[in-house]
């Protein structure tokens, strides 16, 4: 049979797939733009009908999924929250979380800890591109665990996007057709989600990207987390003389790809996927996702393989970048919740944290802004004496490499409590360092020799 044969004996309507679906089944969604649109909608129509059934996903981009607006039926498991997230949580508590190192969800699948131990696992939904003329659908830049959970699924549901940009692997990067049950073809109208426009670093984003650039050299591979300051690193790194820079990231973003059109991003000297720019997914605008397709400069692979600590270690001189909410005077980070609003999620930062120091030469460096302004309007210290109730710790203080704000960059590893303490007072914001002496006071943090104030 051929290929054009075999695709149009597995194509269904949305309706067709959302009709075998049976109360108590798990239903595993693309991560990112991986999000089915069509199938989404037709399971929704059936809420009437189903209970007990848990959607598997990660980091809700537009449109938002319609079985969120039916608690009833569904239970949306979110393993890394984005702005949406956080909004739909707001209006419907359905939504859940569920903490991840973000290395290891492949093992979640497979040993079926993800499907809350439902095994075999029943369905598998991807949005994916058109198929190539050897029978691949290319997953676009949401490679992520999707291999690994369509190999696993007892059924099998992609959605073409017409639209969908082709990303070049790699590995992982696409399924057959002899791995998919049933094919939905999207109409041409259907876009994956694209940021409108990437905002002008702050202020505090240029500051802070200048105290972390002195230590970005020649040769050096890079990664940059989600957020503000990645467009801020890379500008600030355009007006240096720095070279032969590689990247190797869990996140593709729009900032890298002048450093790659440039040529000051090359992937000369990386001990692995040399010449290549590495990642696992991408969420941008849609110019990034013009840049990425067809692009044989980058490489997109599996997240067991690119966020796993030993090979990030592979590259020498490797300079993970992310960043986080708040720091506690004990040096813990948390880049997840305040108190018991749940915010983002733990994603790759413990894993590129502890790479980046594997590496020969590397460093990693966790950031954030030294204030931050709460719903009142006043001006609060994201340097903390102590977590409030509720905060969770994403990276234990063993852990911690290099901490930067607006106000410098600071060695934390292989320091004692007080030179800690020290350390995250200088870096805070000037109207909060005399209280934070006196809270390093009550915590008993200083010695005689050490003692200020």
């Amino acid at each position: 049979m051929s290929y054009t044969d075999e695709y149009k004996q597995k194509l269904r309507t949305a309706e067709q797939v959302a009709a075998l679906v049976k109360s108590g089944d798990a239903i595993k969604y693309g991560y990112f733009n991986g999000k089915p649109q069509m199938l989404d909608k037709a399971l929704a129509a059936r809420h009437e009908e189903l209970k007990d059934i848990l959607i598997i996903a990660a980091t809700m981009v537009p449109p938002i999924p319609e079985v969120i607006k039916h608690k009833d039926s569904f239970i949306y498991h979110d393993w890394h929250w984005s702005k949406l997230t956080r909004m739909m949580r707001n209006m419907f508590d359905n939504v859940i979380y569920g903490p991840v190192m973000y290395h290891i969800c492949e093992h979640f699948v497979r040993s079926g800890e993800a499907g809350n131990f439902r095994d075999p696992f029943p369905w598998t939904w991807q949005q994916v591109g058109p198929m190539d003329e050897n029978g691949f659908f290319n997953f676009g830049p949401s490679c992520s665990e999707a291999l690994s959970c369509i190999e696993l699924a007892q059924r099998v549901a992609v959605e073409v996007v017409p639209s969908m940009p082709r990303c070049l692997g790699g590995n992982h990067e696409a399924v057959h057709i002899s791995q998919v049950d049933f094919i939905v073809e999207a109409p041409e109208s259907q876009r994956i989600f694209a940021v409108p426009e990437i905002p002008a670093p702050t202020e505090t984003d240029t500051l802070i990207a200048k105290n972390v650039i002195p230590y970005i050299k020649d040769g050096c591979c890079i990664q940059l987390g989600i957020g503000g300051l990645p467009n801020a690193i890379a500008l600030c790194l355009r007006d240096t003389d720095v070279k032969d820079l590689g990247i190797h990231t869990e996140l593709f973003v729009d900032a890298f790809i002048d450093l790659i059109a440039s040529g000051q991003a090359n992937g000369s000297r990386k001990q692995i996927n040399r010449f290549k720019a590495v990642y696992t997914f991408a969420i941008g605008t849609q110019r990034m996702y013009d840049f990425m397709n067809d692009n044989p400069s980058l490489a997109t692979f599996n997240v067991e393989y690119t966020n796993d600590p030993r090979v990030i270690a592979a590259n020498d001189n490797f300079i993970s970048i992310n960043q986080a909410l708040q720091v506690d005077m004990k040096c813990q980070v948390s880049a997840e919740s305040m108190g018991v609003n749940h915010i983002s999620g733990n994603g790759g930062m413990a894993d590129y944290t502890l790479g980046a120091q594997w590496s020969k030469n590397g460093k990693s460096f966790i950031c954030l802004p030294s204030t931050r302004i709460d719903k009142n309007g006043n001006l609060q210290s994201r340097i903390v004496g102590a977590f409030q109730r509720g905060t969770v710790t994403t990276v234990t203080r063993h852990m911690v490499d290099y901490i930067v704000t607006e106000y410098g960059c600071k060695k934390m590893r292989g320091q004692n409590d007080w030179q800690i303490a020290e350390n995250l007072i200088e870096l805070a914001h000037p109207q909060f360092r005399e209280s934070l002496i006196q809270e390093a006071n009550e915590l008993k943090i200083w010695t005689r020799t050490a003692k200020k104030g």
